[in-house]
């Protein structure tokens, strides 16, 4: 059976010591000014010691314009070269160092947020559109407050031109570039939880009818552009990932998915992350359905089944999955199912900075070896907003807060 300490490689060169990797989490502290700050990289020092195999930084954007939240990190401009943005590569060298410093490859999630942008984060203004493969605007309820307030927080976007999609393609590779620059061992591109990415891969998102729309392939355009163009200009030995959205294995859209994962493997992709979920539909918080098993290792990863069919069409990619994991024996049980290669393991992370340790200490009994999190319960007034994200995103930025009592060297709080 494979074990939690055995090292894997990916098809770059790289290796992961181990199976554990910190998955990408919100930290919200970019500041104002959207920089990796001192206090993002205490953070990252403290996972960098944590024994993780691999650590995933949380979302950066790739524009300063359009960012999912205020404080996201981003990149403020366009990258020449470490001659020419001396300072800028110098800025993200420390991101890089603190990370990696005590031993684990650390790997950028690049993003664009599109059309789940925040109407007050970005510096396009308020006012301004963001911007998505299609004029479709999010729905976050069917009534008219819900509605209102979905209008309120996130603007209708605008249909991108190809201008536009060639602006934002050069704004991951100039992205990429930079954090190979800067000494980081990879990058992610967020291909999932409704970002542009996300969103362009969807047919509910995308109705274009020109290259980038229609067809299961068409839709996958993008993405694979990106890609083809990083491994252009980064060296061979630099990873590249995708996280990708899980689907239900009874929708339509369920081949397709399986093409678009097909595409990725034959484009040389270093690993797939499998996540899910969208602001629409929140389940990359936590509100998922019951796994049909009735055991509980394997009710407790979420996107298990899902992984387990990716598996079977492309038995030789590498997979991360991520969601739910909080115990070394539901770790082992995905492992043995032959589902993934790589655990993505997210709160618990935030609560112990060094939780791999604990599950990749054989020493220690089944039941000490985890991190049982209750959920966190939701403030009274919130249950009066009508939106589902909002009960999602108070038990989110719950973690976000843990991230951030570790940045001023604080213990974290465990939810009871």
């Amino acid at each position: 059976m494979p074990s939690l300490n055995d090292p894997v490689k990916l098809p770059s060169g790289l290796v992961f010591p181990n199976r554990l990797v910190k998955a990408a989490m919100a930290e919200l502290l970019g500041g104002f000014w959207n920089v990796p700050t001192p206090s993002l990289l205490k953070v990252y020092e403290q996972w960098g010691r944590g024994n993780w195999g691999g650590i995933l930084t949380g979302n950066v954007q790739v524009d300063v314009n359009h960012l999912g939240t205020p404080f996201d990190p981003a990149l403020a401009g366009e990258y020449t070269d470490p001659n020419t943005n001396k300072e800028l590569v110098e800025t993200w060298r420390k991101y890089a160092n603190a990370s990696q410093e005590h031993g684990p490859p650390a790997i950028v999630q690049l993003c664009h947020p599109g059309r789940q942008s925040l109407r007050i984060a970005g510096r396009r203004g308020p006012f301004a559109s963001p911007i998505a493969p299609s004029p479709i605007p999010l729905e976050m309820g069917d009534s008219f407050l819900q509605r209102w307030m979905g209008w309120f927080a996130f603007p209708p976007p605008r249909e991108m031109t190809q201008a536009d999609i060639d602006l934002v393609t050069r704004q991951f590779v100039d992205s990429a570039r930079l954090m190979a620059d800067a000494g980081f061992s990879g990058v992610e591109l967020h291909g999932a939880h409704g970002y542009l990415i996300d969103q362009f891969l969807n047919p509910k998102s995308n109705i274009r009818t020109d290259a980038y729309g229609g067809s299961a392939e068409n839709r996958a355009r993008f993405l694979l552009d990106i890609l083809h163009a990083i491994r252009a200009v980064v060296p061979p030995t630099f990873c590249i990932g995708v996280k990708f959205n899980s689907a239900d294995h009874s929708s339509a859209n369920f081949e397709d998915t399986m093409t678009q994962i097909g595409l990725l493997a034959e484009a040389g992709i270093d690993f797939i992350e499998i996540s899910g979920g969208s602001y629409e539909d929140p389940t990359m918080f936590g509100h998922v359905q019951e796994q049909k098993s009735t055991r509980t290792a394997a009710r407790e990863a979420f996107f298990l089944e899902f992984a387990t069919a990716v598996r079977t069409r492309y038995p030789s990619l590498i997979l991360m999955l991520t969601g739910g994991f909080r115990t070394r024996a539901g770790a082992e049980y995905a492992l043995s199912q032959n589902a993934c290669d790589l655990i993505g393991i997210g709160r618990p992370a935030a609560i112990d900075p060094s939780f791999a340790s604990l599950l990749l200490d054989d020493s220690l009994p089944e039941d000490e070896a985890q991190l049982v999190l209750k959920k966190v319960m939701v403030p009274f007034w919130a249950k009066w907003i009508p939106l589902s994200a909002v009960g999602a995103g108070w038990e989110s930025s719950y973690y976000t807060r843990q991230i951030q009592r570790i940045a001023r060297g604080l213990r974290t709080i465990v939810p009871v």
